[in-house]
């Protein structure tokens, strides 16, 4: 695809040749999210960060990456904040909007919501989540998190091996990966949740007509016994009818350092979108993994960082000018990365 001035609503949008384009992109950021470079190369341009359903890490990502491209960020936060309080229609927000930005991230509860706002939108919009449907980025994150893992062990995305397990009916990162992975040939999928929030079919006929392995399951143990990634989800409390209906399901797929020592591969890798849920009665990623080598959550965080930045550079076409625009840092930096 033609990256630049396009939205980003769905991974549906890429072919492989794009995926890895983002990749290639995302591994020349590493300096700069590394705080070894500085770079303004987006000196004077502004993002929208428009987030109307609760978000840590996702908007944090997206201001911290475009930041870190030199541009400023302007912040809407919940509908209390916004005009939509007010009776607004998505059509004259973003047309409004729009008028004040370079390029909008945006999340909101509603399917379908964040490609009508881009509909009517005078810039580029990324899709930060849009209810229970997708969220491209994260997928990207993911995908690309998976490909640095099974790189050190001399292995490729082509022949992966991964259980998805949880929320698979509301969670949409899980959709949006399912859809990146019919990318690349030869992946086996085991979708592990309970039957209630099975992973919807036409994401797995999909899955299926790409000729992938698709098994489904309601048994942990017995399904992450033979997998290169196991990816975890919370329960989406926020999709159901009431915290009773939710409560029924949490905690029911916990995994812990001794369920991963008596089931797991040696090197099997840990992964969840986060937050993961540390309350009592769910803990779907004990805390005693936070020690295990193989647990990469927040290199999958790290990773965001570089995957949005490239797609900020992309879209706003200033790829083969970061350099151009970049010093040294001039303060101190920990060594974190």
């Amino acid at each position: 695809m033609n990256f630049a001035g396009s939205h980003i609503l769905s991974v549906q949008q890429f072919q492989r040749e794009d995926v890895e384009l983002i990749f290639s992109i995302a591994d020349r950021m590493a300096p700069y999210a590394h705080r070894r470079r500085v770079t303004r190369v987006l000196d004077g341009a502004i993002l929208g960060s428009m987030f109307f359903e609760p978000s840590t890490r996702t908007r944090v990502s997206f201001g911290s990456a475009f930041n870190l491209l030199g541009g400023e960020v302007r912040e809407t936060t919940g509908f209390e904040q916004s005009a939509i309080a007010k009776g607004e229609s998505l059509y004259d927000t973003a047309r409004v909007l729009s008028g004040y930005s370079d390029v909008i991230a945006m999340r909101h509860p509603a399917t379908g919501s964040v490609a009508e706002f881009a509909a009517a939108s005078r810039v580029p919009v990324i899709n930060g989540g849009d209810g229970s449907n997708e969220h491209p980025s994260q997928a990207l994150l993911d995908l690309y998190t998976i490909r640095a893992e099974l790189a050190t062990k001399r292995r490729s995305l082509d022949q992966l091996r991964i259980a998805m397990v949880g929320d698979l009916r509301f969670g949409r990162t899980v959709h949006s990966l399912c859809k990146l992975l019919s990318l690349f040939p030869g992946v086996r999928v085991v979708l592990v949740s309970p039957e209630a929030l099975k992973m919807p079919p036409e994401i797995v006929d999909e899955l299926r007509a790409t000729e992938h392995q698709v098994l489904e399951s309601d048994q942990l143990e017995s399904s992450i016994s033979n997998v290169d990634i196991v990816y975890s989800t919370r329960i989406q409390e926020e999709r159901f009818s009431s915290q009773e209906e939710a409560d029924l399901y949490r905690g029911k797929f916990r995994l812990n350092q001794s369920v991963y020592t008596h089931n797991c591969e040696p090197n099997t890798v840990i992964m969840h979108p986060l937050p993961r849920d540390s309350r009592e009665n769910a803990r779907e990623l004990d805390d005693d993994l936070n020690e295990n080598p193989n647990l990469a959550i927040f290199r999958q965080t790290d990773n965001g960082l570089l995957v949005r930045m490239a797609l900020f550079a992309m879209i706003l076409d200033v790829v083969d000018q970061v350099d151009r625009h970049a010093r040294d840092v001039n303060w101190y930096t920990a060594s974190r990365f």
